[in-house]
């Protein structure tokens, strides 16, 4: 046996532990529930293959049908963890998009993309677009291969939505969505991870959280220059103008207690002066911290939260 094995390389609590092998331990996000029919809301889910070559899949959300003629707004989501951990298949996503789906109406793609350090960016990217590229082409193909999506989606109605490090992906998207063309109906940013090399607002109230936010992106990106790389500090010097967000809609949620907070409302506040002719919108949950709403569902600010993302995507104009 290869003592290297068991040789620990680096420890990033409380995240994962790799080892001088190269496979990665992850400590946390790793619990795996099935998809299946959910009895309390009638939401029915299933795992897809998207690039065989990769295994890049998702977990498909249809909610109950009543109505086999109608179409429905389609979300694709991508979940938060540093781009480290978590997993479009944890029960922590499961729960939310099984409630997300049931109460909006709409279906759902949960993007599981490859996560560092063993894919460090700009895969997470990647095979994010591959899977919004499937998408798209049944808005061109009616006899598309999956049936959920050609049955029961209008893709005039395509949204993004992410929380944390999924959020950055859904901005991500949206902006190579604007540099190619694809018309995408509206973007919700939960709690955006953007970051930027200057501390501004209440950042340097928390060193510790600074520090973990500053290595959180080295360690996921590598190859990057630093926390000023356009794709973790979209409103920094050299990034390309908001103006180009390829989307109608933006909704940016931060929570006050949140050390990300001052990120999304800059986020905002440029996109809204950048001269996209879009509409924008910003909630802010008083009181909360962090992606809140998944660790408490169902307290109150969760339910005002889950809300105002699902008349975000019934959005009918």
């Amino acid at each position: 046996m290869d003592s290297s094995a068991a040789e620990i390389a680096y420890e990033f609590p409380p995240f994962y532990v790799l080892y001088k092998d190269g496979h990665v331990k992850r400590l946390i996000g790793t619990d795996f529930v099935q998809a299946s029919l959910d009895p309390q809301t009638g939401v029915s889910s299933k795992d897809v293959i998207i690039v065989p070559e990769t295994g890049v899949s998702a977990r498909l959300y249809l909610p109950k049908i009543t109505d086999p003629h109608q179409k429905l707004p389609l979300l694709i989501y991508f979940h938060g963890g540093g781009f480290v951990i978590e997993t479009a298949f944890s029960p922590t996503y499961h729960y939310y998009l099984n409630s997300l789906v049931a109460q909006a109406n709409i279906v759902a793609v949960s993007v599981e993309y490859r996560r560092a350090p063993e894919y460090p960016l700009p895969i997470a990217y990647d095979d994010s677009w591959a899977v919004l590229q499937w998408v798209v082409s049944h808005s061109m193909d009616q006899d598309g291969a999956e049936p959920w999506l050609r049955d029961h989606v209008d893709c005039k109605r395509i949204f993004l939505a992410g929380d944390s490090a999924g959020a950055n992906i859904a901005h991500d998207m949206a902006m190579r969505a604007g540099a190619t063309g694809l018309k995408l109906r509206g973007i919700a940013l939960i709690h955006p991870y953007f970051w930027g090399e200057k501390r501004i607002g209440s950042e340097a109230e928390d060193p510790d959280k600074a520090k973990m936010a500053d290595k959180m992106w080295l360690l996921a990106c590598p190859s990057s220059a630093g926390a000023d790389d356009p794709r973790i500090n979209p409103v920094g010097e050299g990034a390309p103008s908001l103006s180009r967000l390829g989307c109608s809609r933006l909704l940016v949620c931060v929570g006050e207690k949140d050390i990300l907070k001052d990120r999304g409302l800059i986020y905002y506040e440029t996109l809204v002066k950048s001269g996209w002719s879009g509409e924008a919108e910003i909630m802010e949950s008083q009181g909360e911290d962090h992606v809140f709403h998944l660790f408490n569902p169902t307290c109150e600010k969760a339910v005002t939260l889950m809300k105002r993302l699902v008349s975000f995507v019934n959005i009918d104009d």
